[in-house]
């Protein structure tokens, strides 16, 4: 009896290929698209890519239509809500700066998907994520770099468990993205040049402060002052929210010169700015492991890797020592701008698989 495999469908042009080349594979495909929006009305406003927005679920439909699959809209929203709306905001108002789609790839892509998935007797899940999964010589399972450097997601795939990846399947990882949509034309799915979603899905417009103003009323920190990292007042601010380390650009400072956030302290409402050597370091401490391609390290292990501080970073070498129970320390061969606390640092072995990452902490 073929295999059968649940497809999160987000109605883009990379999951409806992902589908149709599992089909092809000869694979029992079926279609679920999960409905993570929390206000309709709201979600109307997103017509050209992403996977909140009710235009994901009908054009989800039209193409399990085209390929015969069943297809089913299944309710994520209180899930979603909990692990990266709440999550998203909670870390701003804490003066992080989070990476919710990180969040939502463990927490309701796999965990909640992966789980509903085997309730109907599923074998594994799929996404349309521009990666593949490696079977290492130690025995692990880790996400590796797909063929395209261009599209390559494994950085926000870095929190997955052993269990989960067992079940995943990543048909996309194996093309790049023009032969995705000619893959996607020939097959006659009408998302075959939909455009790419660019923005976190639930704030279109890209207004992070303004969200939390409307998810957390009363909750948000109020104007307090710039200041220099020894306290020199410089200005007034409009709130941590607005701001993340290394931006330079809205901060409505008369300086007479470029300066840079460099530091955001809640506990005092203060951003401090400085000069642009002050966004570069060479260390950084992160928590909230997940070793995925090599065993767990032992506190006081130490490797070298190429560590990525944030999606688009090229990659830097880097020493990594367990230093706590949960807390590893990087230490960089170069220094790195504008390390970014509530980003994920991920570090990556020489053959290109994720090693694990973390949560930076400073």
């Amino acid at each position: 009896m073929n295999k059968t495999v649940v497809v999160g469908m987000s109605g883009g042009v990379d999951s409806s290929a992902a589908a149709y080349l599992l089909k092809e594979q000869g694979y029992q495909v079926i279609g679920i698209t999960m409905q993570i929006w929390q206000d309709e009305n709201t979600a109307v406003l997103e017509q050209e890519g992403g996977c909140c927005g009710v235009s994901a679920v009908e054009d989800a439909g039209r193409v399990a239509e085209v390929l015969g699959i069943p297809y089913y809209v299944v309710n994520f929203r209180d899930i979603f809500q909990r692990r990266v709306i709440d999550y998203f905001t909670e870390e701003y108002l804490a003066g992080r700066t989070p990476n919710p789609c990180i969040a939502c790839n463990r927490y309701v892509k796999w965990e909640a998907l992966l789980e509903k998935s085997l309730q109907i007797g599923a074998d594994y899940i799929a996404t349309g994520h521009y990666a593949t999964i490696a079977s290492r010589e130690n025995g692990r399972l880790a996400v590796s770099n797909s063929v395209t450097a261009e599209k390559d997601q494994t950085y926000a795939l870095y929190n997955l468990t052993q269990e989960q990846l067992s079940r995943t399947l990543l048909p996309v990882g194996s093309y790049t993205k023009p032969q995705i949509r000619e893959i996607a034309e020939a097959a006659g799915l009408p998302v075959a040049h939909k455009h790419d979603s660019q923005e976190i899905c639930f704030v279109p417009d890209g207004d992070y402060a303004a969200f939390i103003e409307r998810e957390h009323t009363g909750a948000v920190p109020p104007p307090g002052n710039f200041v220099t990292k020894d306290g020199q007042v410089l200005g007034r601010h409009r709130g941590i929210t607005h701001y993340t380390i290394g931006q330079r650009r809205g901060l409505d400072l008369p300086m007479g010169r470029r300066v840079f956030v460099t530091e955001i302290r809640p506990e005092t409402n203060e951003v401090v700015v400085g000069e642009h050597e002050d966004v570069f370091t060479d260390t950084l401490l992160a928590d909230h492991l997940n070793f995925m391609g090599i065993p767990e390290m032992q506190t006081g292990e130490s490797g070298l890797f190429l560590t990525k501080i944030r999606y688009n970073h090229r990659g830097t070498l880097c020493e990594i020592t367990k230093t706590g129970v949960d807390e590893i320390t990087c230490r960089f061969r170069e220094p790195v701008r504008a390390v970014t606390p509530g980003q994920a640092v991920v570090f990556y072995t020489e053959d290109g698989c994720v090693a694990g990452g973390g949560t930076i902490i400073r």
